[in-house]
């Protein structure tokens, strides 16, 4: 059997208006082991957006997704779920 991976999580993301949502999926969507990427809006301020972000892939690395969002300017404020399946 090989090493657990990471499948599916939901984050609450923390992030500046710019980049726009499209862009901000898009950019998510490049980060190699991500497949599909789902982003909501929650929240709005005068400076900041609050979103919902579903990701699903065959194999997303938690550290390398905080650091690709921060490139943006992106911050993690939770995982809400976590989806981990083993290889075979």
């Amino acid at each position: 059997m090989g090493d657990p991976k990471i499948k599916a999580m939901i984050l609450d993301v923390l992030k500046p208006h710019s980049p726009s949502l499209p862009v901000f999926a898009t950019f998510l969507a490049e980060l190699e082991g991500v497949e599909e990427v789902d982003v909501s809006l929650v929240e709005m301020d005068e400076r900041t957006e609050s979103l919902k972000v579903v990701l699903n892939g065959p194999a997303i690395e938690y550290e390398s997704l905080k650091e690709h969002m921060a490139k943006q300017g992106a911050v993690i404020h939770s995982v809400d779920q976590v989806v981990v399946e083993k290889e075979e």
